[in-house]
């Protein structure tokens, strides 16, 4: 199982030599905040204490410019939430067999999105960033093929679901996924998960989140803003209004 520092290694920094520090900033935040006890030499975990005790998540310190113009701010994106012209955007790099994430999609994602995107306050941008094989690489597909037919928040939600990591993302379990999420044509579904297109949009993604030097999931930038880990919620309504205001401000 390839871990996101091995294949990370292979890959430049995409997006610019300018944000070093910053992705310097993410990349061992992502590593305090999702480091196991003890983890085997050259792996990531997504298993250990996300407590913002680690001092991954720091909603008070200042934002990067940089890192913040990787929100793409694009309005046709199906793997996004909330308004284009939204103050805040937070992009979320996460992995479907990552059980934090799957703790921050169900514990602390809806009381964002009830809060702060049906607010008009919040954007929220979904990158696929599979570390851990090629189930993890199968999943994203499909989300992003679900997305195809504007259903990818209902297959997250599905895919996310307490206990649905148990049961694996083989092929037939990702059609499974696709049926509970709604999905209407599940033979496009099938093409669109196994097309070129659905690994380029999961490349681009992945090198991202590596460019970035993330190093575990799941791991977050709020208008540039790093926060690593799934972090209890008061540490994204800390950041996430502190960023409003400093963007009512015209401040970054």
């Amino acid at each position: 199982m390839p871990s996101a520092t091995s294949t990370s290694s292979r890959k430049p920094l995409a997006i610019g030599a300018g944000v070093l520090a910053a992705a310097l900033l993410l990349g061992f935040a992502s590593y305090t905040a999702t480091r196991p006890e003890s983890a085997p030499s050259g792996a990531s975990s997504s298993v250990g204490s996300p407590s913002a005790a680690d001092g991954s998540a720091e909603p008070q310190a200042g934002t990067h410019p940089e890192l913040e113009k990787l929100a793409r701010r694009d309005a046709k994106d199906p793997l996004a939430a909330g308004r284009a012209d939204a103050p805040v955007v937070m992009i979320e790099y996460a992995d479907f067999q990552c059980g934090y994430c799957g703790k921050f999609a169900r514990d602390t994602e809806p009381r964002l999105m009830r809060k702060y995107v049906d607010a008009g306050v919040l954007r929220i941008e979904w990158r696929n960033f599979p570390i851990f094989g090629e189930a993890s690489e199968a999943a994203a597909r499909a989300a992003w093929a679900a997305g195809q037919q504007g259903r990818f928040w209902q297959f997250h939600a599905a895919a996310y679901a307490e206990g649905a990591k148990e049961k694996g993302f083989g092929r037939d379990r990702l059609t499974a996924l696709a049926r509970e999420a709604g999905v209407r044509d599940l033979d496009r579904f099938t093409r669109d998960l196994d097309s070129d297109a659905a690994r380029q949009a999961v490349t681009r993604d992945q090198e991202e989140g590596y460019g970035l030097g993330a190093t575990s999931t799941p791991s977050f930038l709020v208008n540039g803003r790093p926060i690593a880990g799934a972090q209890p919620l008061e540490t994204f309504t800390e950041a996430i209004e502190a960023a409003e205001r400093s963007a009512k401000q015209g401040v970054r």
